[in-house]
């Protein structure tokens, strides 16, 4: 089953888990979309889902772009590592 199914924000106005900006309004509406990842059942889908497919804007599972840029670099050593040792 798809997981977006079981989303908390799957009636939320998609607009709000993408801010325009780093600061006061825009880091406001990031809470604002981090809240309702808070109660998700499927946060760790969606944060899985987001980096696999390398979303590099909004809100995915909790987190914000800054947040998962290291986490998806991290994934990628650990791809190549992998692949290298293969």
């Amino acid at each position: 089953m798809d997981w977006r199914l079981n989303a908390a924000c799957r009636d939320t106005d998609p607009d709000l888990f993408f801010p325009v900006g780093s600061s006061g309004p825009a880091l406001r509406q990031e809470q604002a979309a981090k809240a309702v990842c808070e109660s998700c059942p499927v946060i760790d889908a969606c944060l899985d889902w987001a980096l696999e497919t390398g979303q590099t804007s909004g809100v995915w599972g909790g987190t914000s772009e800054d947040e998962r840029r290291p986490m998806h670099r991290r994934r990628e050593r650990e791809r190549r590592r992998a692949r290298t040792a293969a």
